[in-house]
């Protein structure tokens, strides 16, 4: 495994384990609003991209009124109504620290808000660890490459030199769009087999095998 520069990460899924209440609170929204429930397995196939494009997805026949207001019940669920655990997965916050400590520029590209993030990096105490992040809302939707792209500007680095790590094919494709290596983790949305449609480096089974993976030299 070659040595990166800039490891970029997915948040929901790849860093926290927040998939069950992603999908309860989109299943809450849509009863409230009376529109039909999406099943679980088609809620998990959205997270990652913007809000706006997880609407259109999700309820294709609803009017923008509806979505707007699907977008206000489900936030306001995921963050106020919505008791569902979402705890970092187990060995991330380890992970994350001794990257840094070790010399790695850390960054995020997520589905979520920008408010949406800030909230979670506070309540995990892990701002510090990032020198740059994008939310759904300062860019195109995955799996556009945008905040990709300005990540790699902010901090004056070419793609070769970062590898994007995450749970779902949006994350992957994004990567792939950009000429960036990608790492998939399979303990987020998406399964190995539909990782493996997008070529990846590596896809790793547990939080152990990511780190050895971002933690490798390269050999002269």
């Amino acid at each position: 495994m070659k040595e990166y520069q800039l490891i970029i990460f997915d948040w929901d899924g790849t860093l926290m384990d927040s998939v069950s209440r992603i999908v309860s609170s989109m299943q809450k929204a849509a009863q409230v609003c009376n529109l039909p429930v999406p099943a679980i397995h088609s809620v998990k196939d959205i997270i990652g991209l913007s809000l706006q494009v997880s609407m259109q997805r999700l309820f294709p026949l609803a009017s923008d009124e509806q979505r707007n207001m699907l977008i206000q019940h489900y936030s306001n669920y995921y963050k106020h109504l919505d008791d569902t655990p979402t705890p970092l997965f187990s060995g991330v916050n380890g992970m994350m620290r001794q990257l840094h400590a070790n010399g790695k520029q850390l960054a995020v590209a997520t589905g979520k808000s920008r408010s949406g993030l800030e909230r979670v990096l506070a309540e995990t105490e892990m701002a510090e660890l990032f020198c740059s992040c994008r939310g759904a809302d300062e860019a195109k939707s995955k799996p556009d490459p945008l905040m990709l792209q300005q990540i790699l500007d902010e901090l004056k680095l070419p793609a070769h030199k970062a590898v994007m790590v995450g749970d779902s094919v949006h994350d992957l494709a994004m990567a792939k769009a950009i000429g960036m290596d990608s790492i998939g983790v399979t303990w987020g949305v998406h399964d190995r087999a539909l990782l493996e449609q997008h070529q990846p480096v590596a896809i790793v089974d547990s939080v152990p095998d990511l780190h050895l993976h971002l933690n490798a030299r390269r050999l002269s």
